[in-house]
This record gives structure tokens, C-alpha cells and sequence, in this order.
């Protein structure tokens, strides 16, 4: 007869708990996006993601500074620029503002961070669309998924040029990854890598983020995203992606979507990363205002449910805080 089992007696003092724990979660494993509008001279709030702002060239600054110390793995940059054209001429000029940031922060913090770059042309088109469109034949725009990828092979280089130690094509563009990469190797920026987002779901979850990059869409990205109900589709855009020279590979959002992070991290060889987006972060920080959640507790759940389902890294707005609070922690 087997003696009794007590699973408790692993549970009762906080030194147990913190041996026997099966996730853990580090700064090193956070990276922090952050947004710099052009033309700013103090930072903007953003009224849906309390805490988190547009951000001037020197807030950005001090701001990305003070998260390094903190400990954070990453930094993801957008940029919010003034004029908006059909094609994002701003993405690809050198003086553009998310180039200009590149910059700043490459010279201010060199390598004792990983400096990341979104590469899509939504904050920077007319239309709001993450590339350049077409006209059909009944007359409706459609995004060009070939003419896109041109234009994210160059601004790719202007990115790499600036100073980003990985880009991020988030655009869902068939064949990006591939093309940019040839891009890179051709231009000299070989060692330049790529964080795909191979998963990234035409989500109800954005809306707080399309108010932080002034998106001038119309309408919904559901021709090139992919469906909310789609598991194996995803793990096929991650096997593509990863045949194209994927360095690490991304789902985006990350709550909704545990099971797509948990498939993603059981079939693929290099690094997984997962977004938890700004609606998720403005749905927290709502119930927090409303005294309805323990805000810290909560974020650090957040994060670990993330980090059980398979995330090797997670981007969140949380990061630089919750770095601060996982140093304490273990302390």
C-alpha cells in the first residue's frame, strides 16, 4: 500500500514553492515596446494604455536607459510620424523618425541591449495597411503582397543602417522573411537578425494600439492576417517562415492564443517569442483602476501563463516594471 501523497508539502513555505517552481519568468526574457512620434518635445499619453506614452527623442532616451538598467532582454521600436503617404515613404527615409530613434539608441546604449525594430509599413501609410495597395478589378483596394515586399527589403536596410540588432516583419506578407533576408546578406548586414511574426492573428485585441501609432485605417487587415479560429494554419506560417531563415519566430496576441505558443514552442528549433498586446494590457489595468484586480500580482500571472505555454520571450508594456519587480523578488 503507497503511503499517503501530499502534494502540499511542497507548497508550504515560500523558499519550497520558489524550489520546486517548474516556470520561471526574468528580466532577461522581457522586452519592452516603446514608441517615439515625430516631432514630440515632451511625452504624449496615450489614453487607452494608462502608463504607457508616445514617446519625444530624449524621453526615449532616458526612458529605454532606464529599462536596460532594469534589466529588460529587448527593445521593440514604432514609430509615429507626422505625414503619412500611400507607399510609408517615412519607413525607409534615413532621417524618418523610427530610422532617427534607431539611431539614437544604438549610439546611446550600443550592445548592452537588443535594439529591435518593427519593419511594416503601417505607421507610415495613408491607409493604414501594412503595405502598399492595389486596385482590383471591382474596383476595391487590395494590399500587393509583392510590391509590399519590396518595399519592407528596403526599409529592412534602412533599419539595419540605423542601428537595429533585429527586425521585426509583422506584416504577414507571404515570403517576407525570405526577402528580407536576401536583402540584408546582399546589403552587408548578414549578422542582422530576424524575429518574425509568423503567427499574428487579425485580432480584436489591438485597438489601444492603433490609437499609440495614430493608425489612419479604415476597415480591418483580415485578407492577410490570419482567422482567430486557425491553429494549424499558424503552425504552417511558422514552418514557412523558418524555411525562409527565421532566426525566432512570434505569435501575436499571446493571451488568446496559449495553445498556438504552446504548438509553436513544441515544433520549432529556434527561439519563440509572444506578444501580449495592448488590448490585453488595457484590459488589466481597467480592472486594476476599478480595484478589481492586484495589479502587480496580476501582470506577474500574466506573464508566467505566457512563459508556461512555451515563450521563451514575451514583449509587454509591463516590462520594465515587472523587471523592477522580479529583481525584488529575488532579492
Amino acid at each position: 500500500m503507497f503511503p499517503e501523497h501530499r502534494p502540499r508539502r511542497l507548497r508550504g513555505t515560500a523558499a519550497m514553492r520558489r524550489l520546486v517552481s517548474e516556470t520561471t519568468l526574468r528580466p532577461r526574457q522581457l522586452i519592452l515596446p516603446m514608441f517615439v512620434a515625430e516631432g514630440a518635445d515632451a511625452p504624449r499619453p496615450i489614453s487607452s494604455m494608462p502608463g504607457v506614452v508616445q514617446h519625444s527623442r530624449d524621453s526615449l532616451r532616458k526612458a529605454a536607459v532606464e529599462a536596460v538598467r532594469a534589466g529588460v532582454g529587448g527593445l521593440m521600436l514604432f514609430g509615429v510620424p507626422k505625414v503619412h503617404d500611400a507607399v510609408g515613404s517615412g519607413a525607409t527615409d534615413e532621417n524618418g523618425v523610427l530610422n532617427v530613434a534607431l539611431r539614437d539608441l544604438r549610439a546611446e546604449l550600443g550592445d548592452d541591449t537588443v535594439l529591435m525594430a518593427d519593419t511594416c509599413l503601417d505607421e507610415f501609410t495613408d491607409h493604414g495597411h501594412c503595405g502598399v495597395l492595389r486596385r482590383g478589378e471591382a474596383g476595391e483596394d487590395t494590399v500587393d503582397n509583392d510590391a509590399t515586399l519590396e518595399r519592407y527589403a528596403e526599409m529592412a536596410i534602412a533599419q539595419a543602417r540605423a542601428g537595429a540588432h533585429v527586425l521585426g516583419p509583422s506584416g504577414m506578407m507571404d515570403g517576407q522573411v525570405g526577402v528580407i533576408r536576401r536583402a540584408l546578406d546582399d546589403a552587408g548586414y548578414a549578422d542582422t537578425g530576424i524575429l518574425a511574426y509568423s503567427a499574428k492573428y487579425a485580432s480584436a485585441f489591438y485597438g489601444p494600439f492603433r490609437e499609440a501609432v495614430d493608425s489612419q485605417l479604415k476597415g480591418d487587415r483580415k485578407t492577410y492576417q490570419q482567422d482567430p479560429g486557425n491553429a494549424r494554419e499558424a503552425l504552417r506560417e511558422i514552418e514557412l517562415d523558418l524555411a525562409e531563415g527565421a532566426d525566432a519566430i512570434m505569435v501575436k496576441p499571446a493571451l488568446s492564443y496559449l495553445d498556438v505558443i504552446k504548438a509553436a514552442a513544441e515544433l520549432s528549433p529556434v527561439p519563440v517569442a509572444a506578444y501580449n498586446i495592448s488590448g490585453e494590457y488595457a484590459m488589466v489595468e481597467a480592472a486594476v483602476a476599478n480595484g478589481w484586480l492586484e495589479r502587480e500580482r496580476t501582470v506577474l500571472e500574466v506573464l508566467t501563463s505566457i512563459r508556461r505555454a512555451g515563450a521563451d520571450m514575451i514583449l509587454t508594456y509591463w516590462a520594465a516594471e515587472a523587471a523592477t519587480w522580479l529583481d525584488r523578488e529575488k532579492a
